[in-house]
């Protein structure tokens, strides 16, 4: 089975490209839902994310996402210490998920730090999600309603597309209409299923 890695920073369509895998019927593992998931219900994650950024990261036993963001987004090494909690966990629970898949053609593994994670070195081949600096921006004020400093700080907490590129199989521009960005997807797709 080939496994395909998504990846992009914020605001450049992961998640639409990979729906649009779905709907071509490949299993889409979404590496940062899980995460979520995850750190909400993994006890091994909640003992150790209280450790490391305190009791107000869990209210009413529900994750505190804002509280972590704070930290995390203006402190590189918690943003590290936090991964090297989460990441292992992700792992096991996506190779279970392979196994449960075991029958695809191919599989899309979607993760917005998958080379800074070094996660791509498991994969077959990696798909690059780009869009230009506004559109991310318009996007992103649009989907989590933050403010511009906030978006620029993370934005300037993740890779470069220039560098992101380098890793990549395929790359997709984001920036024209769903329909041409439905094309792409569709060539990736017929390039991988032989």
């Amino acid at each position: 089975m080939l496994k395909v890695g998504i990846t992009g920073g914020i605001g450049s369509g992961k998640s639409t490209v990979s729906r649009f895998f779905s709907e071509l019927g490949v299993p889409v593992y979404d590496s940062d839902q899980r995460a979520k998931s995850l750190m909400q219900h993994d006890v091994s994650i909640i003992i150790k994310i209280k450790k490391e950024f305190g009791d107000d990261s869990y209210l009413n036993n529900v994750l505190n996402r804002s509280h972590i963001a704070e930290i995390v987004f203006k402190n590189e090494l918690k943003l590290k210490q936090l991964n090297a909690i989460v990441h292992p966990v992700v792992r096991t629970d996506f190779n279970n998920w392979l196994r449960q898949n075991s029958n695809a053609k191919f599989v899309i593994k979607e993760a917005a730090i998958m080379i800074e994670s070094g996660a791509y070195k498991d994969l077959d081949k990696l798909i690059v999600v780009n869009a230009n600096r506004e559109q991310k921006i318009k996007w992103i004020k649009q989907r989590d309603h933050l403010l511009l400093e906030d978006i620029e700080n993370r934005i300037q907490n993740q890779l470069s597309d220039k560098i992101r590129n380098q890793y990549a199989d395929f790359i997709i521009e984001n920036n024209s209409s769903k329909k041409e960005l439905k094309q792409q997807v569709l060539s990736i797709y017929n390039k991988l299923i032989v």
